[in-house]
């Protein structure tokens, strides 16, 4: 019996999704023709270089995708599903508080954590849950036909979770069986042609068209779904030339001349698309809903925690002073990877380089020194995880109103430990994965060198 690893069948998942992503929104098979001439030209141009975040072979087939839900029960089925192709809750992301708009969700993203598995099919998904509970934005009367509503559909058929089930728990399926789960997969994901209630949808919109996607309609369905890109301004600007709309600026770090660091985030603006809509009096119109988008990323390297706070101060300062954020950030942020690493602002895997020239030195135990005199390599790990401030300004972008938000009220309490008991398993933390990662190859490369420990 032929039998399916974790691994393939992700890779066969994300492989099928974009097809049929691709047939339910053209531009995004634009987006993805074009990322992939960006990178053949950065990749002539910079030879190896442009492999130092990860082979162009996992660059050109990587993907992010993005869908929400409505309820725990929801996501307990989601992961459910995502555990099928071995991918693990990572980090909690709260964008009610990271938008200026009304965006009623907190999320967490499901991938693979081993460096392996994410060498070969880094696949991840940014997964949403809509927040019915915060007062802010739902008044109990709403509330309560919103949790009755959700409570009423099925998004997903039991046969794909019973056999999300045995591949979560075997860590593989029979190819028959892989086939018939990758085919379900991909059906739950596609868009809805059921007729939506349009003064239902209309009701939830004008609290916010998050809350309209994901509460207004009886599926769920891919919101967008992100190629790789390894110059991502070369990128905007030849979609803008193919008289594509983008929206209006690149999230996240600003181009500079050092190291990429973290996540850059782009996409074209949400479609109008055809959908059915049931009338009060029961007819049927026609009607197009702005909800699915085409986002492209750029990925850099990990930051640790402390990296992370440089980054999100420069990011607050540029914002109070209006500044030229790429001075600002050429200016204050180290512009090499060595500074990166011994100043512990960034993750990166040592290696010891087993051709160095022998000198008759010993090797100090400083990090600097180990570099410096070519004892050890450092190569930078892939940031592969999300920024909330990013997701949210994308969200924004391609929202059709700022929705309602009510501010005197207090916000519903939803953190990583609720999100967690939600889906009924832990959500990772992502620099504990990167941190474990990074302290393992300075434990193996000391040991090689014969050193208690590298400082």
């Amino acid at each position: 019996m032929v039998m399916v690893s974790q691994g393939r069948l992700r890779a066969a998942f994300a492989r099928r999704l974009s097809e049929m992503y691709g047939q339910e929104v053209p531009a995004y098979r634009t987006l993805v023709e074009v990322s992939q001439k960006v990178n053949d030209g950065v990749l002539r141009r910079a030879g190896a270089g442009a492999e130092r975040l990860g082979s162009i072979e996992r660059v050109t087939a990587e993907r992010h995708g993005a869908i929400r839900v409505g309820t725990p029960a929801e996501l307990r089925q989601v992961a459910r599903i995502f555990g099928a192709l071995g991918m693990r809750p990572v980090g909690f992301y709260d964008l009610r508080e990271a938008a200026a708009s009304a965006v009623p969700v907190v999320s967490t993203a499901f991938r693979p954590i081993a460096a392996d598995e994410l060498a070969g099919d880094p696949f991840r998904v940014f997964t949403s849950m809509l927040t019915p509970a915060d007062p802010r934005f739902f008044d109990p009367d709403l509330r309560q036909r919103l949790e009755r509503f959700l409570a009423a559909r099925r998004l997903f058929p039991p046969e794909l979770l019973e056999l999300a089930d045995r591949a979560g728990r075997e860590r593989e399926l029979p190819r028959e069986q892989a086939e018939r789960f990758t085919h379900l997969a991909v059906q739950a994901f596609a868009l809805g042609r059921e007729p939506i209630d349009q003064a239902w949808y209309e009701t939830l919109e004008r609290v916010s068209a998050v809350a309209a996607d994901i509460g207004g309609v009886t599926s769920t369905h891919i919101n967008h779904l992100t190629p790789r890109v390894l110059d991502i301004d070369e990128l905007y600007a030849r979609m803008t030339e193919r008289g594509i709309t983008m929206i209006d600026q690149i999230q996240g770090p600003p181009r500079w001349s050092g190291p990429d660091v973290l996540l850059r985030q782009t996409s074209f603006r949400a479609l109008a698309e055809p959908r059915a809509l049931r009338r009060p009096d029961g007819g049927l119109t026609t009607g197009s809903l702005r909800v699915r988008f085409g986002e492209v990323e750029a990925r850099g390297i990990a930051l640790t925690r402390t990296g992370r706070e440089r980054y999100d101060d420069l990011q607050v300062r540029a914002d109070a002073h209006t500044a030229d954020r790429a001075a600002l950030w050429e200016r204050e942020f180290p512009a090499t990877e060595r500074d990166l690493a011994i100043e512990r602002l960034a993750y990166f895997t040592y290696r010891t380089v087993p051709d160095r020239p022998r000198d008759g030195r010993r090797p100090g135990s400083g990090l600097a020194d180990l570099i410096d005199h070519g004892w050890v390599r450092a190569e930078p790990i892939v940031y592969e995880d999300f920024l909330p401030r990013s997701a949210a300004g994308i969200f924004q972008s391609n929202l059709t109103g700022q929705g309602l938000r009510d501010d005197s009220r207090a916000a519903a309490d939803y953190d990583s430990d609720w999100l967690a008991g939600a889906i009924g398993a832990e959500v990772l933390d992502p620099f504990t994965l990167y941190e474990s990662r990074q302290r393992r190859s300075l434990e193996d490369a000391a040991r090689a060198l014969g050193l208690p420990e590298i400082t």
